[in-house]
């Protein structure tokens, strides 16, 4: 039988999400909590990989094994037991066979909070940057990315994907005023997503924002296809896999 994991995670410990050889990842960290208590090897496949110290709010994985039913009411509880503070398994449930967290996933949202002052109760957590950038401007320059287009300027290169074409349906900053200045998130819902894309597409808005690139060279940074021509990536500390959208979904 299949069953869907649904669980969230500060990166911020981990090394990224998916096992690798050196250093502690969230899919090592969960394989090892299920199989101490399944008495058994579990093998986890993920919705999608994040990057060291990008976070997860929302995060989706399968695996198949023969699970006594009254097992699975508690199975959540008894993992978090077990797991570090920073991952937390809200559900585990059965689905069709021919369901697969990553490629029955329908849409996935990324957000990016930033903050314009220090603030050490939300370190990790979110991006510092200097007061001054033009959000209205930002949001502009965003629109031009709803649709179909080629991110391949805003991938990272030299990775093993087919096509770099993705599909954005939503791409906008929100900001709340407070006492010592702005905290700003951007929202980003796409049909997939490229290695290192929303941290490359936040590093090119910060440009726009600084009022040293115009809507018209954003445009031509999209245009070009080539990683080169657009802004720094930006820190993974403000990222957050905010939610998967499967069939199943509300």
């Amino acid at each position: 039988m299949r069953y869907f994991v649904r669980f969230a995670y500060n990166g911020t410990s981990f090394h990224g999400s998916q096992t690798q050889p050196n250093g502690i990842t969230v899919q090592e960290t969960l394989e090892q909590a299920f199989s101490t208590i399944l008495r058994c090897p579990v093998l986890l496949t993920f919705a999608g990989r994040t990057d060291a110290g990008v976070h997860a709010l929302e995060m989706y994985a399968h695996f198949d094994i023969s699970l006594p039913s009254r097992l699975l009411v508690s199975l959540p509880s008894r993992l978090n037991k077990i797991l570090p503070p920073a991952i937390a398994v809200f559900d585990v449930f059965q689905v069709e066979e021919s369901m697969h967290a990553r490629f029955s996933a329908l849409a996935r949202t990324y957000y990016y909070k930033v903050t314009e002052f220090k603030d050490p109760f939300n370190l990790h957590l979110m991006t510092q940057v200097s007061p001054g950038l033009d959000y209205d401007r930002m949001n502009e320059a965003a629109q031009l990315l709803i649709g179909t287009h080629d991110f391949a300027s805003f991938c990272k290169v030299h990775t093993d994907v087919n096509n770099t074409l993705c599909t954005i349906t939503h791409a906008q900053w929100q900001t709340s005023p407070l006492q010592r200045g702005l905290e700003g998130v951007f929202t980003i819902t796409a049909n997939r997503f490229l290695r290192n894309m929303v941290r490359a597409i936040v590093g090119t808005l910060f440009e726009v924002g600084r009022h040293k690139m115009s809507l018209a060279e954003f445009q031509s940074v999209i245009d070009a296809k080539d990683r080169c021509s657009a802004g720094q990536s930006v820190s993974p500390d403000g990222l957050y896999l905010a939610r998967i959208t499967y069939p199943f979904s509300n």
